[in-house]
């Protein structure tokens, strides 16, 4: 279980991306669907506002993505595939700073808010570097999401003047836990929220 959350994380965090149009809650269905096609987001979205092309990558590599509205930077939210040749294979998407994921998650929402959201710790990878922040929920209230998706977040210190012993101790390929001392001394908060699927066992 923690190599698939963690796979979904990762390929969550590979976008760089923020999202939709709406302010609201949003979850893994309608145009969020498992199923979902680029055709059903055109015809959501509008064909002018799509665009599927390169995007950067994690450690200096590119992917394919589809952008919602490429040129708003408000609206703007990048949409990944498993299948990146065929754009088949929904990944995940990133939620825009004003949507709110399920159970109320949103950017700039403190980590232990959302840890009283799901009713118990959850694993936070450790910070600065290029999949830092990125946490998964294997268990509580915002895990096993009706939909079959899985919350993904990006979370960062929003402390100013970090000190150096305290960056050290959250920072690296390692995993922390939410309700440690340091990630609220660090003011740790919610930069990003996105929704992804499981990898599908048929693609190559």
């Amino acid at each position: 279980m923690i190599n698939r959350i963690l796979a979904v994380t990762i390929a969550a965090l590979l976008s760089g991306g923020a999202a939709p149009a709406l302010a609201a809650e949003i979850g893994c269905e309608g145009v969020f669907a498992e199923d979902t096609t680029l055709a059903a987001i055109e015809a959501e979205f509008g064909a002018d506002n799509v665009v599927t092309g390169e995007v950067p990558g994690p450690e200096g590599t590119t992917m394919i993505a589809t952008t919602i509205f490429p040129d708003d930077p408000e609206r703007s939210m990048q949409v990944r595939w498993w299948d990146e040749e065929n754009v088949t294979d929904f990944a995940g998407v990133t939620l825009a700073p004003a949507d709110t994921g399920p159970g109320g998650v949103k950017v700039g929402m403190p980590i232990g808010e959302v840890e009283a959201i799901n009713g118990e710790p959850f694993q936070v990878m450790g910070f600065f570097w290029d999949y830092g922040g990125g946490a998964g929920f294997e268990s509580g209230a915002l895990s096993g999401l009706p939909g079959g998706c899985y919350l993904n977040l990006r979370l960062s210190p929003t402390l100013e003047d970090l000190p150096e012993p305290l960056m050290l101790a959250i920072s690296g390929d390692q995993f922390l836990r939410s309700d440690m001392p340091e990630m609220l001394a660090a003011k740790v908060a919610v930069r990003e929220v996105s929704l992804g699927y499981a990898y599908p066992g048929d693609v190559e």
